[in-house]
């Protein structure tokens, strides 16, 4: 028993401890620069904290060493330098987010609606029209394969395929519409930097450019109920040719749910 436990301590890699405090792998075009104010953030942080240290002892030295009042160069003006310093940040954070967020997507954008769902997601593409067909709630029958409410007389919605997980060509913006259709769930995709609420009754638009083929996981990030452990998805980026190819294989079977 001793000899087993000095295996298994012998085979400890102290790398792993390391390992959460990083943050994951970027597979998105906008993800640098949020990594970037991230990391200066954090480092601007470290650095206040060290300086507001040196600051107090520097203020109760001068404190006994003299007998004037007027310490403004100690105690105001770190204040106004500090003020100065999160107005920028502010902005500037407020300046990624607008490019995300209130900036619209391309035309040429690739369409994909997700639809949230205790406890799963669900990706549908609109098909060769480019355009989604209308869903009605009265006609959602998830063991009939029409989880999202197709409507079989809308021409739009002949094309329309499902998907259980979210396929996407590299190098290529896509616009997401996110719905949800009981709770309110949180679509959440760390290595793209993406994180936002599926509201019921209320479409969410984001729009971003993979850039780094390979499996991602689709996470909720809002407690959506008892089986809210179980509810993600896989994202696949792959190549244009394979986007294309996998798309193809889809629109032979429009209207139905599958992996």
């Amino acid at each position: 028993m001793l000899s087993s436990g000095k295996t298994r301590l012998s085979s400890f890699n102290p790398a792993l401890l390391l390992a959460p405090w990083f943050l994951p792998s970027d597979a998105s075009a906008h993800g640098p620069a949020l990594d970037h104010h991230l990391l200066l953030n954090l480092w601007i942080a470290l650095t206040l904290l060290t300086l507001a240290h040196i600051i107090l002892l520097a203020g109760l030295l001068a404190r006994r060493h003299s007998a004037q009042k007027n310490f403004w160069l100690i105690e105001y003006l770190p204040l106004i330098a500090l003020a100065i310093l999160f107005a920028t940040l502010t902005i500037k954070a407020e300046r990624l987010w607008a490019a995300t967020r209130y900036t619209g997507a391309s035309l040429t954008a690739l369409q994909v609606e997700v639809t949230g769902v205790q406890f799963a997601w669900y990706f549908r593409y609109p098909g060769p029209d480019a355009t989604f067909g209308i869903t009605r709630p009265q006609l959602v029958a998830p063991g009939e394969g029409n989880p999202l409410g197709l409507d079989p007389t809308d021409p739009h919605s002949a094309d329309d395929f499902i998907s259980s997980e979210l396929v996407l060509p590299a190098d290529r913006e896509v616009d997401l519409r996110l719905n949800a259709q009981d709770v309110i769930h949180g679509f959440s995709i760390p290595e793209l930097r993406l994180k936002q609420n599926a509201v019921p009754g209320q479409p969410m638009h984001i729009h971003f450019t993979p850039t780094t083929p390979g499996t991602y996981a689709i996470l909720c990030t809002q407690l959506c109920g008892l089986g809210h452990y179980r509810m993600n998805a896989a994202l696949r980026i792959v190549t244009p040719a394979e986007f294309t190819a996998w798309t193809t294989t889809h629109q032979a079977r429009p209207g139905s749910t599958s992996p």
